[in-house]
């Protein structure tokens, strides 16, 4: 194919409707990532990241200098007052004067705001993990409402073929209007069954819709490997979030300690008078710390009660992180039990059952109300067992997706 025909398709391609374009069913990865890229809360925190590096860069800066300008000794009584020229005495002066910030209090600033830096980047990374889960759970739903509609429009046919065959059965002395009325409610019954399941599945597809944007078809869930207790707790959302405080409390402690020691302040001017030389000045000012402990110690004390404040919230955030992961895990156990047990004990014999009751049928051995019956338990059956995985399914979601990726707990 010449590469002017591969343009040209290429440009089609691009041109197709958009729902050409979403036709193949929507897998769970590619509904996280719609879900990551779409998500507002995600883009705030990566302008709140902006912003916070911003701040680090300037917060290592000198404070910028101040230009002072005014007039000394101006009359203001007689007939020259307010005259710049009347009095050899009155001087217009100019002068510049500079706040001088150590090196290690520009260390400690800078340190301290990149440390509010990282953890707004953190919080960036929890916002993608958040939208990352939310969107994993919403799949679930929605992928599991359309399988359970499946269901209950099968149970809706089995219903309809019953009361087909009891009204054939009516024309002849094996049947009963009771039995055909009995059938028509089951019927009834099966279709609101059948209504009340799509009105889920269309709210779980709206709610799935928030996530990714887009609606259709969805591929069965497949989750990734379960992650450890210690990587779980190191990327819990909540843990991340207090590592970081602890980070930048610990940061603002160095800074109060330091600004213990007073900024020195610079000044130098240069006067003009009338008729008389001109002067310079060169001044410093000192800030007296008189009562250090009753100022600058208190505000130390208060940096260090914070650290403690931040750290107990990271020792009660691991625990919670650890108690999380333990029901987890343990939900996803007793589900995976009970779905191996419910599929041995209750399933496959349900199938069997039904297998028999065709075969049966088939060789005028079996009624047709009873192979109705048998297809009726192995679809309610399965049913339970969608509910099971629809559980089991979440619970690994949550293991999965709830802890931060991509380094941000380092």
């Amino acid at each position: 194919m010449s590469r002017n025909s591969l343009r040209a398709a290429a440009l089609a391609a691009a041109l197709l409707p958009s729902t050409w374009v979403v036709a193949a069913p929507l897998s769970l990865d590619q509904a996280i990532e719609l879900a990551v890229q779409r998500s507002q809360a995600v883009r705030s925190a990566r302008a709140a990241t902006a912003s916070a590096s911003e701040t680090a860069r300037a917060a290592g800066q000198q404070p910028d200098p101040m230009l002072n300008v005014g007039v000394d000794n101006l009359p203001a009584t007689g007939s020259n007052r307010f005259s710049t020229a009347a009095e050899d005495m009155t001087m217009k002066r100019i002068g510049i004067s500079q706040e001088w910030v150590s090196a290690d209090k520009r260390a400690a600033r800078e340190a301290a705001a990149s440390a509010v830096a990282r953890r707004e980047s953190a919080m960036e990374q929890v916002a993608a993990a958040d939208a990352r889960m939310q969107a994993a759970v919403a799949y679930i739903e929605a992928y599991y409402a359309s399988e359970a509609l499946r269901l209950t429009a099968l149970n809706e046919k089995h219903a309809r073929e019953e009361l087909e065959a009891g009204k054939g059965r009516l024309a002849t002395v094996a049947g009963s209007s009771a039995e055909v009325l009995s059938l028509a409610s089951a019927l009834g019954t099966a279709e609101d069954e059948s209504a009340d399941v799509r009105q889920q599945q269309a709210a779980a597809v709206v709610a799935l819709q928030r996530w990714t944007g887009i609606a259709g078809e969805l591929d069965a869930p497949r989750l990734a490997g379960l992650p450890a207790l210690e990587a779980f707790v190191a990327g819990h959302p909540g843990v991340v979030a207090r590592q970081r405080d602890v980070e930048v409390a610990r940061q603002e402690v160095e800074v109060a300690r330091l600004n213990r020691k007073p900024n020195w302040s610079y000044e130098l001017s240069y006067g003009q008078r009338q008729g008389r030389p001109d002067l310079v000045s060169f001044g410093v000012s000192i800030p007296l710390t008189v009562a250090p402990a009753a100022r600058q110690d208190r505000e130390i004390a208060a940096r260090l009660a914070l650290v403690e404040k931040s750290e107990a919230e990271l020792a009660e955030a691991r625990r919670a992180a650890e108690g999380e992961y333990a029901a987890l895990t343990s939900d996803a156990q007793r589900l995976g039990e009970r779905i191996d047990r419910y599929q041995a004990a209750v399933l496959t014999p349900l199938r069997q059952r039904t297998e028999v009751m065709l075969a049966g049928y088939r060789a005028n051995q079996a009624a047709l109300v009873m192979l109705f019956a048998a297809r009726h338990a192995e679809v309610e059956a399965q049913r339970k067992l969608q509910a099971l995985q629809r559980d089991l399914a979440k619970a690994q979601a949550q293991l999965v997706f709830k802890p931060v990726v991509q380094g941000a707990a380092q």
